[in-house]
């Protein structure tokens, strides 16, 4: 355990010193979707031009995932994803909540203010 301890503080030096940036698994929102889904079309048209440069883009950015393509190794879920879209809440590479469906960028909006709060993701 504390070989394992200084290996990665070296690894963390060697960073700085080279100048390498150090992986840090950051806080996403993962959205499942499937080719033909027409919620997801709706949802590409009402939020997805803007996300990025909201408040919640820049703290949780969008990742997208083809659900026929199963769910990414470094995505640990709470329950399985059946129906798209489904908007997965990440931190650290774990579910912290989820939105099923898309009914309207109003509802969109509110669910995911409220889901960011519930979950304390406040980084700068």
């Amino acid at each position: 355990m504390r070989r394992a301890l200084s290996l990665l503080a070296l690894m963390g030096v060697l960073a700085v010193v080279l100048g390498a940036a150090v992986p840090v698994r950051a806080s996403e929102l993962v959205m499942f979707e499937r080719k033909g889904c027409a919620y997801c079309l709706q949802f590409d048209q009402d939020v997805a031009p803007i996300y990025q440069k909201t408040e919640e883009g820049r703290r949780a950015p969008l990742r997208r995932v083809d659900l026929s393509g199963g769910v990414p190794a470094d995505v640990a879920l709470a329950r399985p994803v059946r129906f798209t879209p489904t908007f997965v809440l990440v931190d650290e590479g774990r579910e912290v909540g989820r939105i099923t469906g898309y009914a309207s960028d109003e509802a969109f909006w509110g669910l995911l203010g409220a889901l960011t709060q519930q979950s304390a993701l406040k980084r700068p």
